[in-house]
């Protein structure tokens, strides 16, 4: 999580129970204790009475504006009005948004480091490519692999469109693959487990002629929707909708 990383312990005792279940169910828990999270937070930090006065006063100035159609200097002045309530109950709500803001970003951080892909596994056949960049001359790439993993091609590829790719597979463990290229050595490091952890599959490469180096790992699919296939923050944003519009009516907050 960039320069919040020395958290992400912290996040791994709150939120790594999660890993345990079903990714569909562990995203639920976690949309509904954001959701839980922000409401109550909402409670808090804001006047309720205040909002439910500044609520009553705006859909009385829609009402007003709707019956002043035909006199549009007046229905002008209501909603002068209106944008000035609008604005106090603005400046209310934005309270518990900077308050929950930071955690909220250290979740998503958590989240699209064990839910936006699915890990390496065992003895599973996995790809890795290296990327050039535009208008680079295609070439000759090695790839080095250490004892415990496989190469199921050749070790040195052609460059094809930019991309060079192998296809391996290996045992559970850590390893660093090692790309040669252009007299330069360019590595990425990778996982194979059985837990839901995994390196980023693409790292970008600070180099004239390479662009980035990408490992196969598969998306992971949280929600399918009658073939809308969602991941975990598509699945996060509809199920913290419904999270949180039912919380609010639940406490009848403004």
């Amino acid at each position: 999580m960039g320069f919040l990383s020395f958290l992400d312990p912290v996040m791994d005792v709150l939120l790594g129970w999660t890993l345990y279940l079903p990714p569909f169910w562990g995203i639920i828990l976690i949309s509904f204790l954001i959701a839980l999270l922000i409401t109550l937070c909402y409670k808090w930090f804001t006047d309720q009475d205040l909002m439910k006065r500044l609520k009553e006063e705006l859909k009385a100035f829609q009402k007003e504006m709707k019956e002043l159609k035909d006199h549009p200097d007046k229905a002008m002045e209501v909603q002068k009005k209106a944008m000035e309530t609008n604005m106090k109950y603005m400046g209310q709500s934005l309270k518990p948004t900077l308050v929950t803001f930071i955690p909220i970003i250290l979740i998503f951080g958590w989240l699209n480091a064990h839910y936006a892909f699915e890990a390496l596994h065992s003895n599973e056949e996995f790809t890795t490519a290296l990327h050039l960049k535009e208008g680079v001359v295609d070439g000759i790439v090695k790839l080095q692999v250490p004892d415990g993993l496989t190469l199921l091609n050749d070790v040195e590829q052609k460059f094809a469109a930019g991309k060079a790719e192998w296809a391996l597979k290996g045992i559970l463990g850590e390893y660093v693959l090692q790309y040669s290229f252009d007299n330069k050595s360019f590595s990425k490091k990778i996982i194979i487990t059985e837990d839901k952890k995994y390196e980023e599959p693409v790292l970008a490469v600070d180099d004239e002629k390479v662009k980035s180096i990408e490992v196969g790992n598969k998306k992971l699919i949280v929600l399918n929707l009658f073939g809308w296939k969602l991941g975990w923050l598509g699945s996060y944003i509809i199920l913290s909708i419904i999270f949180s519009m039912s919380l609010r009516k639940l406490m009848k907050l403004y």
